[in-house]
């Protein structure tokens, strides 16, 4: 973040250095207004040129971090899906084994009310 941050502030001021310099320069020149007014068009088609290339530069900087964080999406995404999966999993071998314990425990409920007793009785 605080690279975009500088990034931005370092175009205004090239921007600004860019205005600076050209408003000197027309300022000091030993030039006709002609060839002042050429020179300060140039100067301005520069100036668009150059923040048309920042703006396009942007542009592609945020294209690569959107693409990045769709990539970043889809791996979180996919490893939540396995872990829901896993624990799917974990639920069923669990319910299972809970289910086998609870008949055994029948089984054998059933198994001893059901045999006599071998004490005597008095």
């Amino acid at each position: 973040m605080a690279e975009n941050e500088n990034g931005s502030n370092g175009i205004g001021w090239f921007l600004a250095g860019l205005g600076i310099g050209a408003l000197v320069g027309v300022l000091y020149a030993p030039k006709s207004g002609k060839e002042t007014r050429e020179e300060l068009v140039l100067s301005a088609k520069e100036a668009r040129d150059k923040a048309n290339q920042y703006v396009e530069k942007g542009k592609e900087q945020l294209d690569e971090y959107v693409d990045r964080s769709r990539q970043y999406y889809e791996r979180g995404r996919n490893q939540w899906t396995e872990y829901v999966e896993k624990g799917k999993g974990f639920v069923h071998e669990q319910q299972d084994k809970v289910a086998a314990a609870v008949e055994a425990g029948k089984q054998a409920y059933v198994k001893t009310t059901a045999e006599p007793s071998s004490e005597p009785t008095a």
